[in-house]
């Protein structure tokens, strides 16, 4: 159930951002094991003068942040970043310019299922991959 965001500083019409949250929705699945259609992601295209970006990237900077629940392995969050990588590449977006941040609060932090912390649910799908 990762809620993951893709913010960017260029704007790009509608069937590219598609694409982008598709590609990275896949490679979640590919790589974590998400269920499907539990892809929450958000596309966030900020203004150029609001958005900074480090030396030696381009105007196709693409930062990605998922919050997920604990329990992957460093292997697995490895599949996660190359896949996100191949997937952008075959979009145009060099791997260079692709910076990926993983948040991983505790199960006791998340409330689902009407205010219920994650960590007394069922969850119903493997977290340990």
């Amino acid at each position: 159930m990762p809620f993951s965001k893709i913010e960017v500083r260029r704007s790009r019409p509608p069937h590219e951002v598609q694409a982008l949250i598709e590609a990275l929705y896949q490679a979640q699945r590919e790589a974590l094991h998400v269920p499907e259609d539990d892809g929450q992601i958000r596309y966030v295209e900020h203004w150029p003068e609001h958005f900074a970006v480090p030396p030696g990237k381009t105007e196709n900077y693409t930062y990605v942040e998922i919050l997920l629940f604990p329990g992957r392995s460093q292997g697995a969050k490895r599949r996660l970043y190359e896949a996100i990588a191949r997937r952008f590449g075959a979009l145009g977006i060099a791997p260079a310019d692709i910076f990926i941040v993983l948040q991983e609060p505790p199960l006791e932090n998340w409330g689902i299922r009407g205010g219920v912390p994650a960590s007394e649910v069922d969850l119903g799908f493997a977290v340990k991959v």
